[in-house]
């Protein structure tokens, strides 16, 4: 028997460290419910599930923001919902004025209601906001440019418009010796659209001091001249328009996690130039038989673009939906790499806590054992 190196006890103890440490680390994962509570536990999975969260949290802002455009929308549609009603009413006047058996003073009551409701309608379009920033003013239209030194603007294109560069070789405008009403007081008497960047076949006219550009496919481009025109009068004549469309304007959300998943709001101006019922007059029963036309131009802008809206709402609550799913989706994998499994961890738990118990016993056997020397020397 050897007392000076009790090799025994030496690797009982080694033993107790060893449960010791075990027993330590479950009961960090017991208290913590973490299966990973430090690199160490497992690098590899640490990086992917630090990465996962990274993305969690992203999903989370990022379903924000979707709900954000919803609200964004709703708020555009309430207020052109009622801009709708007030066109239905218009209707209403416009054809109560066209009826023959009116008197002028008649329609001048009605020119009044008429009045006061296009008023509203254009104050409606100039303060409906969203955290402090006007929906309906044009503002997330996509923008564009004309020469500067043209006092052209561009009013709004349509999706069609995919091309950067158009250029109208000439566009002249005169005065309409017999305009059907005061929208119609210019009219094109010639245009060169050739070689410019527009679709075979693309036409060209004039309302409201709004040049529209018609083509195939849904191509639209609308010119503002009204500066032009109060500037230089009539006839206009312009060359070599060059018009560089951007592409950029509308309101942009940002509904993934990643750089680049983003969604486009495009919301047109709402004004009563872009209905055609700037100006609209009833005083008259030719001037009422008139306005029932523009009024219904009017309503058929509108539910142009609500109905555009109602197609961006449909889009983002299915963006909302897909992101809750992947989310959830992503949860399940972080929680699978991070969780411990609590059953499993309280039987290793009970298993350590019955070898440390055990070590400990034997340990204090293994030191009692080099006494049994005293008994060789008596």
């Amino acid at each position: 028997m050897r007392i000076n190196y009790n090799v025994s006890a030496m690797l009982t103890n080694n033993k107790l460290a060893n449960n010791n440490d075990l027993l330590s680390k479950s009961i960090e994962r017991l208290s913590s419910g973490l299966k990973i509570n430090s690199a160490k536990d497992n690098p590899a999975g640490l990086a992917m599930a630090k990465r996962m969260n990274s993305q969690l949290e992203s999903l989370a802002v990022a379903n924000q923001s979707a709900g954000d455009g919803v609200s964004i929308i709703e708020t555009a549609d309430g207020a052109m919902s009622e801009i709708s009603e007030m066109l239905q009413r218009l209707n209403e006047l416009a054809i109560k004025a066209a009826n023959g058996p009116q008197s002028d003073s008649d329609r001048s009551v009605i020119q009044d209601e008429v009045t006061q409701l296009t008023e509203e309608i254009d104050r409606v379009s100039k303060t409906v906001e969203f955290n402090g920033q006007p929906l309906l003013n044009g503002d997330f239209s996509l923008k564009g440019y004309v020469n500067d030194n043209l006092d052209v603007k561009v009013s709004s294109y349509s999706k069609g418009v995919t091309a950067k560069i158009y250029n109208i070789k000439e566009l002249i405008i005169e005065e309409n010796p017999i305009p059907a009403d005061k929208s119609e007081r210019y009219m094109i008497t010639g245009v060169d659209l050739t070689d410019g960047g527009f679709p075979q076949g693309a036409t060209a006219t004039i309302k409201d001091d709004l040049v529209t550009i018609q083509g195939i496919n849904g191509f639209e481009l609308k010119l503002d001249l009204t500066a032009t025109i109060e500037k230089q009068g009539v006839p206009v004549t312009l060359s070599n328009v060059e018009i560089d469309v951007t592409g950029i304007g509308a309101m942009i959300l940002q509904i993934g996690a990643n750089e680049g998943q983003i969604m486009e709001i495009d919301i047109p101006e709402i004004s009563l130039r872009e209905m055609g019922i700037e100006d609209l007059d009833v005083s008259t029963e030719r001037s009422a038989t008139e306005a029932i036309d523009r009024i219904e131009g009017a309503v058929q802008f509108i539910s142009s673009v609500r109905g555009r809206l109602g197609a961006y709402q449909n889009r983002l609550e299915s963006t909302i939906n897909s992101l809750d799913i992947t989310s959830e989706n992503m949860t399940a994998a972080y929680s699978r790499i991070m969780d411990v499994d609590m059953a499993e961890e309280m039987t290793n738990y009970t298993t350590y806590q019955v070898m440390t118990q055990a070590a400990t016993s034997m340990l204090a056997q293994a030191n009692e054992r080099p006494s049994q020397v005293l008994q060789l020397l008596q």
